[in-house]
């Protein structure tokens, strides 16, 4: 068994308590009671808890000495390994698993377990990523070949709608000379890149947007279930007001981790038919920069900023609604202020040498790379080069425990945008770029 590969820094019999509703039935639902909703031989059926224990299939407080816990660690692919089909549980989840036992194995009194409804045929995610694929191709092909224009889209069956801009492949210089007064080591050395075309969104994902994916059966969901967005990962109801009294209607949503804005992404090609993602940090600074050279894309003037951004100085506090400063000359808004913005990349130091559509896999849960500057940060902090490593602290206010996948309760400058690639990659890339971060976090 790959133990080596999966390691957590709770001592066996003092975990802290996993809520079994939340973090752990979801998980046996999905991947388990396909084949295990009926006893099979000496194996009870996993739908109750006592036959487990009865069986020592769990042993409660001993995950170390669970069977149910040790073969989910077995490699995929190898004898006796779980889900027999693949593929190896998230680690995420492996550790809900873990810490589950560690504490007690709690199942609450009456607590059931059935195979749910959903899209995927096998209830795994890869498989909800290869329909959601299918969902994609059939609307180009109905759609025809799209070309790189303007254009705008009303997320189905509600009023919300969001514009894309397109923006051609091109090479850049990335980072920042020694020339740029306010140049930092971490945007050096200054390197070429190429990227390939995509379309951004005009403006960062609003709340009128976010909320639809925050919050499940809202608006036209109700009213036209659809199985394939129902299989989505969506958030837990947060423990605060997250707009924290800034505004809701127009406003940037604000305060999701990297993963959330991953999952927003999934929601949303599988709502509209249309592949979504992050940027890169090649991506954005490439389409930031506009085909300047200048710290800023409209020159190297700091005093013009409060034209093009929401800033300390013009900000009052707070952060605006979105696209109401001048856009870039590529019609992008809020590139520079109002909320900063995640890319897709792990934050990394730059290299000498050329490159083309980079991207830096994350393989840990921070840091990541944040760009563009907010509503409380100087000129400085706006420029097109400038960076920002994401950090544990950005959760220090949250209640839950362990902290949640989904809020960064301390940053409340912090939100996202999507591109959409010209192309569409495979389900094995869809699959990455949708689960990074947490795909390897081992934290």
């Amino acid at each position: 068994m790959a133990t080596a590969m999966f390691s957590v820094a709770v001592v066996s019999g003092q975990a802290p308590p996993v809520d079994f509703t939340q973090k752990v039935a979801p998980v046996i639902e999905q991947n388990c009671i396909g084949c295990h909703s009926v006893p099979i031989g000496a194996l009870p059926a996993f739908t109750a808890r006592q036959a487990l224990v009865d069986a020592k299939v769990i042993v409660p407080g001993k995950a170390a000495d669970s069977p149910f816990y040790k073969v989910l660690l077995v490699g995929e692919g190898a004898p006796n390994a779980m889900p027999p089909s693949g593929p190896r549980l998230a680690n995420r989840e492996l550790r809900a698993i873990q810490r589950w036992i560690d504490g007690g194995a709690d199942w609450p009194a009456g607590a059931t377990l059935s195979k749910p409804v959903q899209a995927a045929s096998n209830g795994n995610e890869h498989e909800t990523v290869r329909q959601i694929r299918e969902r994609i191709l059939a609307h180009a092909s109905q759609a025809g070949a799209a070309k790189m224009e303007p254009y705008e889209v009303t997320i189905p069956n509600t009023t919300v709608s969001y514009k894309m801009v397109p923006v051609a492949a091109g090479t850049f210089e990335m980072g920042s000379p020694d020339s740029d007064p306010n140049h930092k080591s971490d945007e050096q050395p200054q390197h070429k890149v190429s990227v390939g075309p995509f379309w951004m969104q005009s403006h960062e994902v609003t709340w009128d947007e976010y909320r639809l994916f925050m919050f499940a059966n809202q608006g036209g969901e109700i009213a036209h279930k659809d199985g394939l967005v129902d299989g989505v990962s969506r958030p837990t109801r947060p423990y605060v007001e997250m707009s924290f009294g800034m505004g809701i209607d127009g406003y940037p949503a604000i305060s999701m981790t990297q993963h959330a804005a991953n999952k927003y992404a999934e929601w949303l090609s599988a709502r509209t038919g249309e592949f979504y993602r992050l940027p890169t940090e090649a991506e954005w600074e490439y389409a930031c920069r506009a085909g300047a050279t200048t710290p800023y894309f409209f020159g190297s003037d700091d005093s013009q900023l409060g034209d093009y951004a929401w800033y300390s100085a013009n900000a009052e506090g707070k952060y605006q609604k979105v696209a109401t400063r001048k856009p870039n000359p590529w019609g992008l808004y809020d590139m520079l202020g109002n909320v900063e913005e995640w890319t897709l990349d792990q934050y990394a130091p730059y290299h000498e040498g050329e490159e083309t559509n980079p991207w830096v896999q994350s393989r840990t849960a921070y840091p990541q790379s944040v760009r563009g500057g907010s509503w409380h940060d100087g000129p400085a902090a706006c420029r097109c080069s400038a960076r920002v490593a994401s950090s544990p602290s950005w959760k220090r206010q949250d209640p839950q425990l362990p902290k949640s996948i989904w809020y960064h309760t301390d940053a409340q400058w912090l939100g996202f945008r999507l591109i959409r690639p010209a192309g569409v990659p495979s389900a094995e890339e869809m699959y990455k770029y949708w689960n990074n971060g947490v795909e390897h976090d081992e934290q």
